[in-house]
């Protein structure tokens, strides 16, 4: 039996329980959308029972090469970097380094005495009161502390981040500074917006366990789990597999991507001026594939264990406070509800049919600025790599759409 990136692969996708004629919607809805010009190239990688059922590639690095897409490419995983700095977070746990209930000031003392945005003035100029606490490790993991990202442009505290160039600081240090020097823009607990709070935890790692983020990612988790290519640094020997990102040229083409958020697009030749664990990272398809086998397999991937399994379950867990679920609100990124909620680095399906999806009960997901995308489904013991080359918009969220309703229609032995 061949191998993959350590995985076997079965001789057919019926031998995992999928329809082999089926499964090629999948690969056929892929390769048409690179014949449509919608991407350069894509990846899928498929798992099941920790085998691999397919992996396919279509399209090619960039628009200007006529080499195929390699198995091996490089990409640039954006907020896919979250789950990892999640699980550097959990290890430290486990270590009895932190708890859920910590005040995030023990690590970041910085944080004392932040303010809340309750609204703007006439003047035009933020409203702000006390936070009534300091914001939790609990409420940090998962996006619930009130901490804003500069990514959107609907709320004041987010036009405040965009305006201070959080994502752009200098170190460790200096993006610290600016976050401290802005409001939140909810009281700790009282909402979910995604945020710079990822970025926080590869801060506090670094802090809890006197190494560089990085350093510590490569020794207690990439190391270990083989997971060759991915870093906030592209190496000699691998650079020349990075793909060239795009974006829509609003005239049905692509173009390529020269700025994000204000800023140069990191080319990851030189070492980044901040480890950032919001969104800093390159991987391949082998690479995070391994890091979702991992999470599936409670822990641990080919007899090396990371965390323990009743870590992995604490991670699926949602932590979304109830009266948060309950009400609606469209600032939120995704429609989290009793049925869908937020654990520690992942959103979790808790009950995916009433939500109208088709994944397994508890899968936990995520995705990345850059059009990446994965899935990791407990019940079905199924993992799902996607990667494409597009900044997100309404076409890379069809690939996620399209790519999970294929791969379900395919697998036609759910309980095999």
């Amino acid at each position: 039996m061949d191998e993959f990136a350590g995985f076997s692969v079965a001789s057919r996708p019926e031998d995992l329980g999928f329809d082999s004629a089926r499964l090629k919607r999948l690969d056929d809805y892929m390769a048409g959308m690179v014949e449509a010009g919608r991407v350069a190239g894509v990846s899928t990688l498929v798992l099941r029972h920790g085998q691999v059922a397919a992996f396919r590639t279509h399209g090619k690095p960039t628009l200007d090469e006529e080499a195929a897409l390699a198995p091996d490419a490089l990409f640039r995983i954006y907020s896919m970097t979250k789950p990892i700095a999640a699980v550097a977070m959990m290890i430290l746990f486990e270590e009895g380094r932190w708890t859920l209930d910590d005040p995030v000031t023990k690590f970041i003392p910085e944080f004392a005495g932040l303010k809340v945005c309750t609204g703007v003035g006439a003047d035009g100029e933020m409203v702000l009161e006390d936070a009534k606490r300091p914001p939790t490790m609990r409420e940090v993991m998962s996006h619930t502390a009130g901490f804003a990202y500069g990514l959107f442009d609907f709320h004041p505290v987010e036009r405040a981040y965009r305006a201070a160039q959080v994502l752009q600081a200098e170190g460790d240090q200096d993006f610290i500074d600016r976050i401290a020097a802005l409001p939140l823009m909810f009281q700790p607990g009282g909402e979910w917006f995604y945020s710079v709070a990822s970025g926080l935890l590869g801060v506090i790692v670094s802090r809890i366990s006197g190494q560089t983020f990085g350093d510590f990612l490569q020794e207690r988790l990439f190391g270990p789990l083989g997971m060759t290519d991915t870093a906030f640094e592209a190496r000699s020997d691998n650079a020349d597999r990075l793909v060239t990102f795009y974006e829509d040229d609003m005239q049905g083409g692509l173009r390529e991507v020269k700025s994000v958020l204000d800023a140069p697009i990191n080319s990851f030749k030189a070492p980044p001026r901040l480890q950032d664990g919001g969104g800093g990272l390159v991987s391949t398809a082998a690479d995070y594939a391994r890091f979702c086998q991992m999470i599936l397999n409670k822990g641990e991937l080919d007899g090396v264990r990371i965390l323990a399994p009743v870590t992995v379950e604490l991670m699926a867990t949602n932590v979304i406070p109830d009266a948060v679920l309950a009400v609606s609100n469209p600032m939120r990124l995704l429609p989290f509800n009793p049925a869908f909620g937020f654990g520690l680095g992942f959103s979790v399906f808790h009950d995916p049919r009433r939500m109208g999806s088709v994944e397994g009960q508890g899968t936990l997901a995520w995705g990345g600025m850059g059009g990446t995308w994965f899935w990791i489904d407990p019940q079905n013991d199924l993992v799902f790599v996607g990667l494409i080359q597009r900044l997100a918009d309404p076409i890379s969220s069809e690939f996620r759409a399209k790519a999970r309703t294929l791969t379900y229609a395919a697998l036609t032995r759910p309980e095999f």
